[in-house]
């Protein structure tokens, strides 16, 4: 059985940085595409940001292109999403999740299908 749990969520002001790291515990990450959803107050779950097994291809929603970035480090099992620039619409619960794969290098978040989910993580964006 394979545990995340998010961290690094906080109160920020808008423009401000955040990075969320998503640590992994009873299996290793090797073989899990690993995706970010949020869920802000009063509206559905959205897939932010997507990336592939082996690290190689990554992708975002259109909400947070160019200012998110997301990475990972196998050897320390844990993927991370950097949010730069943040607003207050970008305020929401903000949940990792992995789905098992032995296609390393796909991952797409619009079709991710998820075997496990964190927790979740709380990002208020507000001054």
């Amino acid at each position: 059985q394979l545990q995340l749990v998010e961290s690094g969520g906080g109160l920020v002001q808008p423009g401000g940085s955040l990075r969320l790291s998503c640590a992994a515990s009873g299996k290793g990450l090797d073989y899990n595409a690993i995706g970010w959803f949020r869920q802000a107050p009063g509206k559905e779950r959205e897939g932010i940001s997507c990336i592939s097994a082996s690290g190689s291809n990554a992708n975002y929603a259109d909400s947070v292109k160019g200012r998110f970035t997301i990475s990972r480090d196998n050897a320390k099992n844990t993927v991370y999403l950097k949010m730069n620039n943040l607003r207050p619409e970008d305020t929401a619960v903000y949940y990792c999740a992995a789905k098992y794969t032995f296609v390393r290098s796909l991952c797409d978040v619009r079709s991710l299908i998820v075997d496990y989910w964190g927790k979740g993580a709380l990002v208020n964006v507000s001054s």
